[in-house]
């Protein structure tokens, strides 16, 4: 297979695949919800919400290896330099969708956003009312926590010399707090409970930062195997097609559980999804990283056309694709347009937004960073991050 000299170095060709699987999702399942009204892609519409979960995982994975790779390595970590490269990568185009939103939010979907403070300080998703204009920036919101809170936590284990052992009970520690928070909230909001309705569970379970962080933590894990156990490392991505095997196999027995039991008509948000089913939905795809850094597996290996493209353009796509939706809708809808013309029409109009998005406010961004920012370390040297033997 010849390289592509139009795709950027260092891209991994698995993780682009599941990026733009990420973004396909996400796209089906908002295209249910917001145009068709129905399951149009099947269990891809029902289910496409996952999307949002391996777009978690994905981003632990990266931000995490960036930051390991140079912590093991004993460079020292300018969170100037990391907050403002963040920054760069995250919030223009954001802030000209948000634009957009206040300018014309009849245009834009027609509902009233939550407060501008809410938005500029990424506390959004926090008792978010579903329905509200930009809902679907409380994704956004978490993530930008996650890039607050994540170097913070690697540097003091840098600094104080945390143990392998250490690092890992921290990482399950997280992991089971956003169980507890889970459980204890779904008992409060759920069928039977005084407070029982949709919208409290998604305000205070489906869009809440303590029951949705923990999904990050599996793309964490995988850059802790790779950066604190090297060795092992190495032998795991030389099973490739096994590695696919298992997450192929993982996330098709979760995704089979939430088509179960998830929400159950006249019965409400099940107690096992709801509680295990987030966190083992990010592990499964967790699983699906390591198959996509493998070399030997077919995530690997196989580019799919497309996929590179959708890839880079996911962040653009997510933010802008909602409203896109609601205008063509209202355009096309009252001509009595065949659903699947209107489905053509209203794909083509969200990618020409997003290559708008991406090619005059992202990418521009990005080089400005690259060149002035072109990393997150500096040359002085610190402890190394969780070395020793325990």
């Amino acid at each position: 297979m010849t390289a592509n000299p139009s795709i950027q170095p260092g891209r991994h060709n698995g993780l682009d695949t599941l990026r733009a699987l990420a973004i396909t999702l996400v796209f089906m399942y908002h295209y249910a919800a917001f145009v068709s009204g129905e399951y149009t892609f099947g269990l891809g519409s029902e289910l496409g919400w996952m999307g949002v979960d391996l777009f978690f995982v994905l981003s632990g994975y990266l931000i995490a290896n960036q930051l390991l790779a140079g912590l093991v390595a004993r460079r020292k970590l300018s969170l100037k330099a990391f907050y403002v490269r963040r920054a760069l990568r995250t919030l223009p185009v954001f802030w000209v969708v948000l634009a957009l939103y206040f300018a014309f939010p009849s245009i834009m979907g027609g509902n009233t956003p939550p407060a501008l403070w809410r938005f500029v300080s990424f506390t959004q998703n926090w008792q978010l009312q579903p329905g509200t204009a930009f809902s679907h920036a409380w994704s956004l919101c978490i993530e930008e926590q996650f890039y607050l809170v994540l170097p913070l936590i690697l540097l003091a284990g840098a600094r104080y010399g945390t143990s392998r052992t250490q690092a890992w009970l921290v990482l399950a520690g997280l992991i089971i707090s956003g169980i507890v928070s889970r459980t204890l909230l779904w008992q409060a909001y759920s069928q039977g409970s005084a407070n029982h309705t949709d919208y409290f569970y998604y305000a205070n379970i489906y869009y809440a930062t303590l029951c949705r962080a923990d999904e990050f933590l599996p793309g964490v894990a995988v850059a802790l195997i790779k950066h604190l156990h090297p060795a092992f490392w190495q032998k795991l991505i030389q099973r490739g097609q096994r590695n696919l095997f298992a997450g192929v196999v993982a996330i098709t027995l979760v995704m089979w559980g939430m088509h179960q039991s998830y929400y159950v008509a006249n019965h409400g948000y099940g107690f096992w999804m709801t509680t295990f089913g987030y966190s083992l939905g990010a592990m499964a795809f967790g699983l699906l990283v390591i198959a996509a850094l493998s070399p030997s597996s077919w995530l690997a290996r196989v580019r799919i056309p497309g996929a590179y493209t959708l890839a880079i353009w996911s962040y653009s796509f997510y933010l802008i694709h909602k409203p896109v939706a609601h205008i063509v809708q209202q355009l096309l809808k009252p001509m009595g347009v065949p659903g699947s013309l209107l489905l053509v029409v209203l794909t083509l109009a969200c990618l020409l937004a997003t290559w708008l998005l991406h090619h005059w406010i992202e990418q521009p961004a990005m080089r400005w960073r690259d060149r002035h920012l072109p990393g997150n370390f500096e040359k002085p040297v610190i402890p190394t991050l969780a070395v020793q033997q325990t």
